[in-house]
């Protein structure tokens, strides 16, 4: 080659021009790579016909079965209902507490596991090891995604030997029933267990509100509970990233508590589990309502049986009370008070989180734009000013951050079950074990399997320091929202809420319950309420005796594909304009000085005690 750059072309010899002509026909003729060959690859009028036909055959059946699932849908969701919305797990288990028969009462029960399919689990426990008590969120779901699966948080660990029981709760609370009711029926469940089990305090998996409800029950019953796993638990409320995490500015926008207390009041004194179940499908609408179900579509013949096991659970809708909810609303999510040890849970009883002495293991994901780790591990340095602070407290507290897992991955992922939740129980002893600190726990593994063997995988604690943990947030801004909040509450408990429930009755609450979004968006297609879904019901049973599938490698099933991708990126777009927006109006709003007290805005509150507008 000349050292100039060039590059020669070599020109074939005759000889090779008639050898390539000797070569079968197969081989003679395959069309060149590059442009000439993708024009060569374009199917012919003929095959265009045929492909856009086989395509609108597979489209049609495609889109009957699709209408099918949602009758399905309907049907099991009816159904389900009709039962008594019975918890989904997929383990055999016994009742070994009713909360109900407690004073006061609640409307929590806790199970035992007994079997995994038809294997019974005597024989696998290990008897030295502590009793885990996994406890489920109530927030509008029903109980049972801890355990939805057998690659589960149960399933693991009844793998790891555990003797395994769980927290479920029926649909409806106790009359009046309130947050102290359901943290004493918490505690009596933990002081259960330790006697069943020698005296050996169980550990408690909690999830998102599972998870801060064990930490007020750490923080009050002492040294009965032993570790605290905490998944996606937020227990810092007002942090969060700008753009990112807007379902912390939900409560200025809404004015505040009024509107929980409204909606109860509407309920006869329940507050439908419903309408949070909708906060979190407009959280991200590009994948609740549009590609949730534009998989279905395009992948059907897969895709049904998951979307019919999931969607059992997911609209499964159980209520709680008025005052248990205003409370979480109230103390939490807008006061943002239990980091600073003025939740006042019962008279005279105010929880402190200071009074956990059980290790703290907290896992969080940056995917999880509902309870980032912003507000899993803000209320840190809260309470713990300083490292020193916290090992003289002879606290240790180890965090676990995922980088991609969406919320309900963190507890429902398989995956995640299979490595994550598997390390974190295989390294309880060593967490208990490591001196008080604040630590980050880090999972090397080469393999990348998540059912690697231990010794295939590393888990090891790295120090870190309290004053490290710093996520900036506009706090005066939602200083302001509480105080709006409060101001709001208060003439709306004072003026309007007596006539609301004298209009309120138990029949206006259940028509209202029928009448939901949530729940009328997924009746209407049951051939029980709309009989026009039978005609599908016969379409369908047709179809799947002559499905025709098209090929993957379909130009116009790739097109369909592509706009799918498209409108979800649009949607998307969308979304994230409404965020931004929402975030830029909540700061106008709200990061301002407060007004000064008047006869229409009372003096106030705020979260540091200290008289403020």
């Amino acid at each position: 080659m000349p050292d100039d750059g060039a590059v020669l072309v070599k020109t074939p010899r005759r000889s090779d021009v008639a050898k390539a002509s000797q070569k079968p026909i197969s081989a003679r003729d395959k069309p060149p790579t590059g442009e000439v060959a993708d024009k060569a690859a374009l199917p012919g009028p003929s095959q265009g016909v045929a492909s856009f036909a086989n395509y609108l055959i597979d489209a049609a059946q495609r889109n009957i079965l699709f209408w099918d699932t949602l009758r399905q849908r309907a049907n099991n969701m009816l159904e389900h209902e009709s039962q008594g919305l019975p918890p989904l797990l997929k383990f055999k288990y016994e009742e070994v507490a009713d909360a109900a028969e407690y004073d006061p009462p609640a409307n929590y029960k806790l199970l035992k596991i007994l079997e995994v399919d038809d294997i019974c689990l005597d024989d696998c426990l290990d008897l030295e090891k502590p009793p885990l008590m996994i406890i489920d969120p109530r927030a509008g779901h029903g109980p049972g995604i801890g355990g939805f699966k057998r690659d589960s948080e149960v399933g693991i660990a009844l793998h790891q030997g555990y003797p395994v029981y769980f927290v479920v709760f029926t649909p409806d609370p106790e009359p009046g029933q309130t947050l102290a009711d359901v943290l004493h029926a918490l505690r009596k469940f933990v002081e259960t267990l330790k006697a069943l089990h020698g005296e050996k305090a169980p550990i408690l998996y909690g999830n998102c509100q599972g998870g801060w409800a064990a930490a007020l029950v750490a923080a009050d019953c002492g040294g009965d509970a032993g570790p605290i796993v905490m998944n996606g638990s937020p227990l810092s409320y007002w942090a969060g990233e700008a753009g990112a995490n807007p379902m912390r500015l939900a409560g200025g926008f809404l004015g505040g508590a009024w509107m929980t207390h409204f909606l109860g009041d509407l309920g006869a004194g329940v507050f439908d589990g419903a309408w949070l179940v909708q906060n979190f499908e407009n959280l991200k609408p590009e994948g609740a309502i549009w590609r949730k179900y534009a998989d279905l579509y395009l992948n059907v013949d897969e895709e049904k049986d998951r979307f019919l096991d999931f969607e059992r659970w997911w609209n499964g809708f159980y209520r709680l009370s008025r005052e248990e909810m205003l409370s979480i609303v109230e103390n939490l999510f807008i006061g943002n008070r239990l980091e600073q040890g003025l939740v006042e849970i019962c008279e005279g009883c105010v929880v402190d989180l200071k009074n956990i002495r059980n290790p703290l293991v907290i896992f969080a994901s940056y995917g999880d734009n509902i309870t980032p780790p912003h507000q899993a591990l803000g209320w840190i340095p809260a309470v713990y000013k300083t490292t020193e602070q916290l090992q003289n407290a002879g606290q240790r507290i180890v965090y676990l951050i995922n980088q991609h897992v969406g919320h309900l991955g963190i507890f429902v992922s398989a995956k995640v079950a299979r490595f994550e939740h598997r390390a974190i129980l295989e390294s309880i002893v060593d967490i208990e074990a490591l001196e008080p600190g604040l630590y980050e726990m880090r999972i090397d593994n080469p393999t990348g399997d998540p059912d690697c063997e231990k010794d295939q995988y590393t888990v090891r604690f790295e120090p870190r320091r309290v004053e490290d943990i710093s996520f900036d947030y506009p706090e005066d801004a939602f200083e302001n929202v509480e105080a709006v909040s409060q101001a709001a509450e208060g003439y709306y408990a004072k003026f309007v809420s007596p006539w609301v429930r004298a209009w309120a009755n138990p029949i206006t609450a259940e028509a209202l319950r029928w009448m939901h979004p949530m729940r009328a968006s997924r009746y209407m297609y049951s051939e029980k309420l709309n009989p026009f879904m039978a005609i599908v019901a016969t379409a369908a049973e047709m179809t799947e005796q002559a499905r025709r599938r098209v090929d993957a490698d379909n130009p116009y099933s790739k097109a369909e594909r592509a706009a799918v991708d498209g409108v979800e990126a649009s949607i998307k777009r969308a979304r994230v304009a409404r965020d931004s927006a929402g975030e830029q109006l909540f700061d106008w709003l709200y990061n301002r000085p407060a007004p000064q007290p008047s006869l229409f805005w009372p003096q106030t509150l705020k979260p540091d005690g200290k008289g403020g507008s």
